[in-house]
Parts: structure tokens; C-alpha cells; sequence
């Protein structure tokens, strides 16, 4: 890690794992009833998306850790990228 950023190191961030989207009608959204299910447009072999600020930093696929879902890496973003995900949006 570059020095100046180590003032940084600690700060902690939110981030949110990404399994697939999909487009609903607002119809659609109404009618939803427990028991329904909502396919999504990534295939279940496909790598899942871990974000921060709403960019990819890293995939990988879902694992159990501790009673938790947690996710194993198996791909990282690189260190510019992963940058830019922490970087002050207007």
C-alpha cells in the first residue's frame, strides 16, 4: 500500500455482493407474494460481484463461513480500480 494512503487504511466501508439484476414491471413488483421467485439474468456458475461504491473490486463465489454467506475471491480488480471505487463522488 502507497504511504499516504496508510492514513486510510482503517477506514471502513460498505460493501455489498451483487448475485444478478433483473427489470420489473412496476405490475409485477405489486403482485409479488412470498413463495414467488425472481429469476435473475446470471447463471448460477457465473462469479458473483462484490462491490464498493458501486464497482466491482472483486468476484468470486458464495461460500459458508461461520454460519455467515461469505464469499471466496477468485478474481480481484486492479489496484487503480479498486481505487477508484473509495473516491468522492460529486
Amino acid at each position: 500500500m502507497p504511504e499516504e494512503l496508510t492514513i486510510l487504511a482503517d477506514i471502513e466501508l460498505e460493501a455489498t455482493l451483487r448475485f444478478g439484476s433483473r427489470r420489473m414491471t412496476l405490475r409485477d413488483v405489486l403482485a409479488q407474494q412470498a413463495g414467488d421467485v425472481v429469476e435473475l439474468d446470471r447463471h448460477d456458475s457465473q462469479p458473483i460481484d462484490l462491490l464498493i461504491g458501486n464497482r466491482i473490486v472483486a468476484r468470486g463465489q458464495v461460500v459458508v463461513a461461520n454460519g455467515n454467506f461469505a464469499l471466496r475471491v477468485t478474481e480481484v480488480a486492479a489496484p487503480q480500480m479498486r481505487l477508484e471505487s473509495i473516491a468522492c463522488q460529486p
